[in-house]
């Protein structure tokens, strides 16, 4: 894998072919994850040679997330890791939900003013690397979003603006109102719905892609067996593709890329890993984690190289898979 750093579009922030998502390290769609091993997983990252960490205000109900990079940092320097940022989203209490909260969407710029400012108390920082605005507001005119982010990036609380889980038509509006260097979506092996629109877009204008859930929430590291189901605290029970036939289904396109990572000498989530790195316009990777051992094994991604072989039986096993059934739920 080429390991030199990756340009954020036109501005001067740059990072890695993979980052830390820090979602999981929020705790709220797995079970035993404790601030210590959250922040045990951060530092490991750092130490591995993966220095952007991606995290959001609505990474855990009071910033569990933000909160374990703060603590993962001192001993480090600041400016050797880059901090992603997302605003947009946060949790409110729902009694009639299990459990009793829910996600509310609020593009508002007052709203997005006050997270930017607590997640960067929550981070102990003047600054973040990369500001996203988490998803576009449908009751808010993207404009004014974007406009608030612009007005974030003049007073220097962000160094480089982003827009994640948006349509190629909203990153138009978002950049007439805001400069615009990342952009940030779902991607992997068989979920591939951004290259039919969104990345030409951002390819065409110069904006950085970085992708989530490369690993399919875990399916595509290959540990997973026939007939596994998931506790109601794990958020995989909900998705089709853990499910019925797409997931015997997903476990077979797993097993035939097993021969490939074989004959390579690299372990799978690290053979896929690398796939994803190494497709045109995808400028960084973020892996989940919720231990130091899980960060390890992905970041052995680094070390994979492949080869024409490699990347032939790879799109082979692609195209006879076929298209996972809806797209999920982000």
């Amino acid at each position: 894998m080429d390991l030199a750093p990756r340009s954020l579009g036109s501005s001067t922030v740059a990072v890695g072919p993979l980052g830390l998502g820090c979602w999981p390290l929020a705790g709220m769609t797995r079970d035993g994850v404790t601030r210590e091993a959250a922040v045990a997983t951060v530092r490991a990252a750092i130490d591995s040679g993966v220095t952007h960490l991606d995290t959001a205000y609505c990474y855990g109900e009071h910033g569990e997330s933000e909160r374990a990079i703060r603590e993962a940092l001192p001993g480090r320097r600041r400016e050797d890791v880059v901090i992603a940022g997302k605003c947009g989203i946060h949790w409110e209490p729902d009694q009639a939900k299990d459990p009793p909260r829910r996600q509310v969407v609020d593009g508002r710029p007052e709203r997005i003013r006050m997270q930017v400012d607590e997640t960067l108390d929550r981070l102990g920082t003047d600054r973040l690397d990369l500001l996203y605005l988490h998803a576009p507001d449908p009751t808010v005119p993207i404009e004014e979003s974007a406009g608030e982010l612009k007005r974030l990036l003049e007073a220097g609380k962000a160094r480089a603006i982003g827009l994640s889980n948006a349509s190629a038509a909203n990153l138009s509006r978002f950049a007439t109102a805001c400069p615009l260097v990342a952009c940030q979506m779902q991607f992997n092996m068989l979920q591939r719905e951004i290259e039919a629109e969104v990345l030409p877009w951002c390819l065409a204008h110069g904006v950085a892609m970085v992708v989530y859930w490369p690993l399919m929430k875990g399916l595509l590291a290959g540990r997973m067996r026939r007939g596994q189901t998931f506790p109601t605290s794990d958020s995989r029970h909900k998705y089709p593709i853990f499910n019925g036939p797409e997931f015997d289904r997903n476990l077979d396109f797993v097993d035939a890329l097993r021969p490939v990572a074989a004959r390579l000498g690299c372990e799978l989530p690290d053979l896929v890993l690398a796939w994803t790195a190494e497709q045109p316009g995808i400028t960084s990777v973020l892996f989940g984690a919720t231990s130091p051992e899980q960060v390890w094994e992905n970041a052995a991604a680094l070390r994979c190289e492949l080869d024409a072989e490699a990347r032939q039986a790879i799109h082979a096993a692609i195209r006879a898979r076929g298209p996972v059934a809806g797209r999920q739920p982000i």
